[in-house]
């Protein structure tokens, strides 16, 4: 049996590059400890009941946390969150400092973020070595109005309001 998704593995790879994404930051608290990591992959997937996913490698040092636990915190970061984006994409105390607190059903809480939510987590599927996590919002908070941290093309930007009218 031969792979035919190779040839396309580069196309796939700039294809995504290409393609702004909203940063956020996951949170855990598993077994007394918090974990947390970067993701551009949160999506909405509900109004009613409010729900959202999450996607992320099963190799993950954080998947344990993730696999193992009730609840999970979403961070929607602003253009002023670069360098917490930054922290929870790199080895190391994530969590070192007073950039955050343990917040409803024990789940760290960043703060000065755009907005946090809480949930239960109602599934995981597992696909190879990946994971879809669906998520149920049970608590939450919008931050102030700022502008939203993107990632694209290797980088962080920032949205560009087009001159356009109705």
């Amino acid at each position: 049996m031969t792979d035919n998704s190779a040839p396309f593995e580069r196309t796939f790879r700039e294809m995504f590059r290409r393609h702004a994404a909203g940063v956020a930051i996951i949170t855990v608290n598993y077994q007394d400890e918090p974990y947390g990591f970067t993701a551009t992959s949160v999506a909405s997937l509900s109004a009613q009941p409010p729900r959202f996913t999450f996607n992320m490698a099963r190799s993950s040092r954080s998947w344990p946390a993730v696999a193992n636990t009730t609840h999970i915190g979403v961070h929607m970061l602003g253009l002023e969150n670069q360098q917490l984006a930054a922290r929870f994409s790199a080895a190391g105390n994530r969590f070192e400092g007073d950039h955050w607190a343990t917040g409803p059903h024990g789940v760290p809480v960043l703060k000065d973020v755009a907005g946090w939510l809480i949930g239960e987590v109602q599934m995981r599927l597992s696909f190879e070595n990946n994971a879809v996590v669906v998520v149920q919002v049970v608590d939450g908070q919008v931050g102030g109005e700022g502008t939203p941290l993107l990632y694209h093309s290797g980088g962080y930007g920032q949205p560009v309001p087009l001159d356009y009218e109705i």
